[in-house]
């Protein structure tokens, strides 16, 4: 017995921490983003199911934004208590066990309390592996291991759709559930057997108020975010949501600033370009996003495609991000973010200004080419956002701001697909009870190109300087505990 467990103690010691945090990363991200994005496939065969109309399961997609949201803040303070690996571990086993319960539900309630369980979960999730992530590596290996992160976090939302689609039509709507385990189950086991266990510290004393003002602003801000399209913006309930949201976040701000131990640092956003690249991420993602949902919109409404042909020819993107993300990381440390992501975006801008030419004719390879380009842009986008974030920030505060740039990226993610339908609902006559006309996606891609030449204009004017110096100065490699790394020019250049 003694020698049985003096092997499994000596397992995390015989593969090195730089590969197996990146192989638990990639896992889960790619299981919680193609978690929240298959399931709108299987929505009318879950209709279906339970005798309803599939407006009437819009609580099942809304649900798990909303707990995600909710779950974020405690994450950072989780992490840096009890230990990247045992909280990431845990919050991954309770997402696969809410996914096997959302497969065998037996009915709309029962569907939706799962799929919250699972939001609470996924809001763990990804600030937890982030922070492994980036604690793992120095400011220069960021970089180069973030040209393969970026894979799975591309390739699952283009996957999803045709994933979902093949599922639903040969198996059933609940494999869109089930998948997650032959995917999450190896996960679980290789690193309970492989990622080092730290075992967390004192950061000290639970912030309840903080968690239960930051909380609930961001699940009311999702919740009327997400629904203010469908519910209209000036309907009572959007109205009371979003200014509940918006008393309870000021709220959490002047508690978090006061307090001595906040469970969010909000004072990590005087840090010129840690702010600057979260603004920027919370704007450029409302083009990116927006599109990647106005498409297949398009593809089906308007062109009356199938559900596989739409995932088929938003799948391209993909393809196109694999290319630019490489040069993106080679030219990071020489020209700096600020033209990368800038000139990304002015490529972004000109896409949508292209796709805005689509019609109803338009042949699905000239919009797979559109998309592939889409994707060549957007490639440029977030690894040098994500890596500039945190480059002049010290290594005690990267659980905090990994959690803090999750909240901002999520936020984007719920504004693009609120933005793509009020623009439609704006392009649609009144008396019209059918989709909307092919001018009203047009438009909507007019709409979203403004505000990619928008974020560009800020994008140039990112303080970039600390971002090249610390990929320049940082080539230690990490092989014990994470050290405290010295505090850098927070001003900027």
């Amino acid at each position: 017995m003694l020698r049985r467990h003096s092997v499994l103690s000596a397992l995390p010691s015989r593969l090195s921490q730089r590969l197996v945090v990146p192989v638990v990363s990639v896992s889960v991200t790619f299981i919680a983003i193609v978690d929240g994005a298959i399931t709108t496939v299987a929505l009318p065969s879950i209709a279906r199911q339970f005798g309803l109309t599939t407006a009437a399961l819009d609580g099942v997609v809304v649900v798990y934004p909303v707990c995600l949201a909710m779950a974020i803040p405690a994450s950072a303070w989780l992490v840096e208590r009890f230990g990247g690996k045992r909280v990431l571990l845990t919050a991954l086993t309770v997402f696969l066990g809410s996914s096997l319960l959302c497969g065998a539900a037996a009915g709309l309630g029962q569907l939706v309390a799962c799929r919250a369980v699972q939001g609470l979960s996924a809001g763990v999730l990804f600030p937890a592996s982030t922070a492994l992530l980036f604690a793992t590596f120095t400011s220069a290996e960021q970089v180069r291991i973030s040209r393969y992160m970026i894979i799975p976090q591309q390739i699952a939302p283009a996957a999803a759709p045709v994933l979902g689609g093949l599922l639903v039509d040969h198996l059933s709507w609940r494999w869109v559930f089930y998948v997650n385990l032959p995917v999450g189950l190896p996960a679980v086991l290789f690193g309970a057997l492989f990622l080092a266990g730290g075992r967390g510290g004192r950061p000290g004393r639970f912030d309840l108020p903080g968690l239960l003002l930051s909380a609930g602003a961001l699940a009311a801000l999702m919740f009327g975010i997400c629904e203010g399209p469908n519910q209209g913006w000036t309907s009572r309930t959007i109205l009371t949501t979003l200014l509940l949201g918006a008393v309870l976040l000021a709220g959490a701000v002047a508690v978090e600033l006061r307090t001595n131990q906040p469970l969010l640092r909000l004072r990590l956003f005087a840090d010129r370009l840690f702010r600057d690249t979260n603004l920027i991420n919370l704007i450029g993602l409302i083009p990116i996003m927006g599109a990647l949902y106005l498409t297949p919109l398009f593809v089906q409404q308007a062109q009356h495609r199938s559900a596989l042909e739409s995932g088929l020819t938003t799948f391209p993107e993909a393809f196109g991000v694999l290319l630019t993300v490489q040069v993106a990381g080679a030219l990071y440390a020489r020209v700096g973010p600020r033209l990368i992501v800038g000139c990304g975006l002015v490529g972004l801008g000109a896409v949508l200004l292209l796709l805005a030419t689509c019609d109803a004719d338009t042949d699905l390879w000239t919009v797979r080419g559109y998309m592939f380009l889409f994707g060549a842009a957007i490639g440029t986008f977030f690894m040098p956002t994500t890596v500039a974030s945190l480059a002049t920030l010290d290594r005690t505060d990267l659980a905090q701001a990994t959690m803090l740039n999750t909240v901002v990226r999520q936020t984007g993610g719920a504004l693009a697909p609120a933005a793509v339908t009020t623009a439609l609902v704006l392009g649609t006559p009144p008396e019209t009870a059918a989709a909307p006309p092919v001018t009203a996606y047009q438009h909507a891609y007019l709409a979203l190109a403004a505000i990619a030449a928008a974020t560009a204009v800020l994008a140039f004017t990112l303080p970039d300087g600390p971002a090249r110096a610390a990929v320049g100065g940082s080539t230690a490699r990490i092989s014990g505990p994470v050290l405290p790394r010295r505090r850098r020019d927070r001003v900027g250049s």
